[in-house]
């Protein structure tokens, strides 16, 4: 019992953030709860710009931490083209000149299909947990959902675009529900945000995102997801360039 008091004491003294989680964990938890052990996806992107909009459909799979392919399924000009990622390693093929084009650091940051997520967001995510230090900023409270707000710092020398990226991650959910990229200069180059949070393959998703470029007024592209499934058998070889190669609708 004098031990049991003794305890009490001691935790009572400590400072909130010695109790509380860690700003890494918390990322940790939120890339499992947004891709689990492995995952599907099928999805519309819309880019919007001013003066004109194009809509796209794909299919994405996970596979922990290091293996993902997205496929385009629609509209037929772009049918077929994919994006693979083995580990360090990534590439697109396109279908139209039957080329697989290798996706060097230098071209992570450049647009993905026209559309203002980057190689990196979209090939590259679990990047955010394994590329970065994690600072905890604050608590916010964003579309209703009270978040932590979680500063993530790129490493010296990682392969990665952003030099820093905040996070405002879901109490509740550990949903990522907006996200601001920022290059190595402290600019705010593009913000994530997401809603409509809904139950999907047993776990709750956010089923609509879109990025919006801080300089370019007009400007953004959404992803609305219309089915996922999580934590289902799927082989390392399935994430192949030939895969991506033979991969239909």
């Amino acid at each position: 019992m004098q031990s049991l008091k003794v305890l009490l004491v001691i935790l009572a003294c400590l400072p909130a953030w010695a109790m509380a989680e860690s700003a890494t964990s918390i990322v940790r938890k939120s890339d499992q709860q947004m891709r689990g052990d492995s995952s599907y996806a099928e999805a519309t992107m819309r880019i919007v710009r001013p003066d004109w909009t194009r809509t796209m459909s794909m299919k994405s799979w996970t596979k922990g931490q290091d293996l993902s392919l997205v496929l385009v399924t629609a509209p037929a000009k772009d049918k077929g083209s994919a994006s693979l990622k083995r580990y360090r390693e990534m590439w697109n093929w396109l279908p139209s000149i039957e080329r697989v084009v290798k996706i060097a650091p230098s071209m992570l940051g450049q647009s993905w299909m026209g559309s203002d997520f980057t190689n990196d967001d979209l090939i590259n995510q679990s990047s955010i947990v394994v590329d970065y230090t994690h600072k905890m900023v604050g608590g916010e409270v964003f579309d209703n959902d009270a978040s932590w707000v979680i500063d993530a710092i790129a490493k010296p020398n990682a392969p990665v675009v952003w030099s820093k990226v905040r996070l405002w991650v879901s109490k509740k959910t550990y949903l990522q529900r907006k996200v601001e990229f920022y290059d190595e200069f402290d600019d705010l180059i593009n913000t994530m945000n997401t809603y409509d949070v809904k139950y999907m393959g047993g776990r709750q998703v956010a089923s609509r995102m879109e990025m919006i470029p801080a300089d370019k007024p007009g400007n953004k592209t959404e992803i609305i997801t219309h089915q996922a499934q999580f934590n289902f058998p799927i082989k390392e070889s399935f994430f192949s360039q030939s895969q991506m190669k033979s991969l239909r609708d």
